[in-house]
């Protein structure tokens, strides 16, 4: 059976996009079967694997609206690692919220209605929430069996995190999704130089124990670079450093989802 994995954080410029994209890359690497879904309207996603974000292409809008049925495997696009494919997005994405809002019944469970007719084609499909809690992050936690929480190793690292926990909690709390698991919290866009990066990395670790993941993400240019060419690191430059940790972080997320720490 499959995996729904939600890749979240309410607030902007976290790597979260970027996570999504290197760890299902790393894992389709792996010859494993990975659906990348992007819920995010800017479609950093989309591009960043190298998919289309015309008007002509299908995305995830046409699933939310009905227009398009998910169970037409054409309308998963290609990436440069066989067996990754991707449900792309584009502009449209931005009025659906509107859409969601005007439906008088489930209207945040369309796409866990749609992936689930799915799920079990797929090792694992990882879904790339906006920087909102929005009913497109709600219907993306919804539909998910965990949910992985990129924070940054700076300064404001913590904020707004109470808020996106709170939403975690009123999704169990509500009947929406009971069983949403957090697979783990990940440190990212981290100076293993500075001070403050410690004192973060410590303070998030304090917070969520050992739901943190072990790896941390660095700062690191190739892994800024890959996204432009329509690549994932492993494939743009897999000796840089962001790369190895990547690839170290597929590793510690397979050793979790096989039994091991939590």
């Amino acid at each position: 059976m499959g995996k729904i994995i939600a890749v979240a954080n309410q607030k902007g410029g976290v790597g979260k996009t970027t996570t999504c994209i290197n760890l299902a890359a790393y894992l389709a690497f792996d010859r494993l079967k990975v659906l990348v879904v992007d819920m995010d309207p800017q479609g950093n996603a989309t591009s960043g694997l190298g998919a289309s974000k015309g008007d002509d292409t299908v995305s995830i809008y046409d699933i939310i609206t009905g227009d398009e049925d998910i169970r037409d495997n054409e309308i998963f696009q290609d990436t440069s690692i066989p067996t990754l494919k991707v449900l792309g997005t584009n502009i449209d994405l931005a009025g659906a919220e509107v859409e969601l809002v005007q439906l008088d019944t489930r209207r945040e469970f369309v796409v866990k209605d749609a992936l689930e007719k799915i799920k079990d084609e797929w090792d694992y499909i990882f879904i790339d929430c906006p920087p909102s809690l929005g009913l497109l992050t709600i219907n993306a936690l919804t539909a998910a069996d965990e949910i992985i929480v990129p924070i940054q190793c700076e300064f404001f690292a913590l904020e707004g995190l109470t808020q996106l926990m709170n939403t975690v909690r009123l999704i169990r709390k509500h009947g929406f999704n009971p069983n949403l698991n957090i697979a783990g919290v990940l440190l990212t866009l981290c100076d293993s130089r500075s001070k403050l990066a410690q004192q973060v990395a410590e303070e998030v670790r304090k917070y969520f124990g050992d739901k943190v993941f072990d790896v941390t993400i660095p700062r690191n240019v190739k892994l800024a670079e890959a996204p432009s060419h329509g690549e994932p690191i492993v494939n743009y430059e897999r000796r840089c450093t962001g790369a190895r940790a990547y690839y170290h972080l597929k590793e510690e997320f397979k050793q979790r989802q096989n039994g091991g720490k939590k």
